[in-house]
């Protein structure tokens, strides 16, 4: 479909109904665009707040198609949406960020080769789809290392740790993973986790906001610092033109986050790159208030065709935002009383353990035990 710059009272189509979503949603309403969420779950949170919603699954191609055509360009929040899913949606409209972003994103081994291919590290991989080809791939890799799914994977999941060469059973471990193709991957020894949280536009600028140092806890994001402390400013202008590469390679428009690993070696700081999420990321929920456009804004003015946003911190300061994961939303009291919490509830039911209830950000010197 080709492209037009949209105006106000135009209808972004958003695939997914999750809290990622849910916050595109609200920040299209404040350039007085109606969204149109499609989700499978009736209790998708985004469906709370859109103008319109579609509760069908992502392979039924009737509803697929009624909504491309009932909006004027479609996004998505989340990254596996299965290819039949995304060539439907582009038969009739606008699809923002394109299929290739998807497709080398959705699997792990296509990704790193399509890292590598643009001359920028990760860690050592070989794709694993046999249990010789495990054992080949150990004598090239050496342990420890880190087995995975190719496809579907996130929050830690579909994925085991590999530290001693007669650990486990070789079939016995395929088993694990349900015949899923997999990769393994080389452990890098890092000191640090970082994101590049960036967006292009449709035009091809690029603005990116500072580097992330990210704390994950049981594989799921627990804290996000900005900027990154103690890290050389060289390497976070490396990291920032590594996220503007990915995307001017796949011709991107929206927002992306590229995970890396800082690594030291003998002094120095170096980057590998972990994954590229082809999305709006939890690293970047701190702009919603620490930074003068939030991430979701910045989706929003580059799948609208719009000049992209500033993406400074506000006045200059240090911003955190730490997840409230399962339980901990049930401080959402004690959070409202905070001076300077920004408290944000994702509208979910359950507090399950390891669900992403919400989050809490703040700016400035952060309080101990906060």
């Amino acid at each position: 479909m080709t492209d037009k710059i949209l105006g106000p009272g135009s209808t972004l189509g958003i695939v997914g109904g999750g809290q990622l979503g849910r916050m595109i949603a609200l920040a299209a309403a404040d350039y007085g665009l109606k969204a149109h969420v499609y989700a499978p779950d009736a209790d998708s949170p985004a469906f709370d707040v859109a103008a319109r919603t579609t509760c069908a699954a992502y392979d039924d191609a009737e509803a697929l198609a009624a909504f491309a055509r009932s909006v004027d360009v479609v996004t998505y929040e989340f990254e596996n949406i299965p290819h039949a899913t995304a060539d439907i949606l582009a038969r009739h409209a606008a699809l923002h960020p394109n299929a290739r972003a998807l497709s080398t994103t959705q699997d792990r081994l296509s990704e790193k080769e399509f890292i590598n291919g643009l001359g920028i590290p990760t860690a050592p991989f070989r794709a694993v789809d046999t249990p010789d080809d495990l054992d080949r791939a150990i004598e090239v890799i050496g342990l420890p290392a880190v087995l995975k799914t190719r496809r579907f994977g996130y929050d830690g999941k579909g994925q085991r740790m590999l530290r001693e060469r007669a650990e486990g059973d070789r079939n016995a471990l395929f088993a694990e993973f349900g015949g899923a193709p997999l990769i393994l991957e080389g452990f890098v020894p890092f000191e640090r986790e970082v994101s590049v949280v960036g967006a292009r536009g449709r035009d091809g600028s690029f603005a990116a906001y500072d580097l992330c140092e990210n704390e994950h806890r049981d594989h799921i994001l627990a804290l996000t610092r900005v900027p990154a402390p103690g890290v050389a400013p060289e390497t976070g202008r490396i990291a920032l033109e590594i996220a503007r590469r990915i995307a001017d390679a796949l011709d991107y428009v929206g927002v992306l986050a590229v995970e890396m690993f800082l690594v030291r070696e003998d002094g120095a700081e170096r980057l590998v790159v972990n994954e590229i999420a082809p999305r709006v990321h939890n690293s970047g929920h701190w702009t919603s208030e620490g930074a003068l456009t939030s991430q979701f804004a910045q989706h929003v003015r580059a799948v609208c065709g719009w000049p992209l946003g500033d993406p400074g911190r506000v006045g200059g300061l240090p911003v955190e935002m730490r997840n409230l994961i399962g339980a901990q939303a049930d401080d959402w009291h004690a959070l409202l009383a905070e001076p300077g919490a920004h408290l944000h509830l994702y509208g979910k039911g359950e507090a399950r353990p390891g669900r992403k209830m919400g989050h809490v950000t703040r700016l400035g010197p952060v309080p101990a035990g906060s």
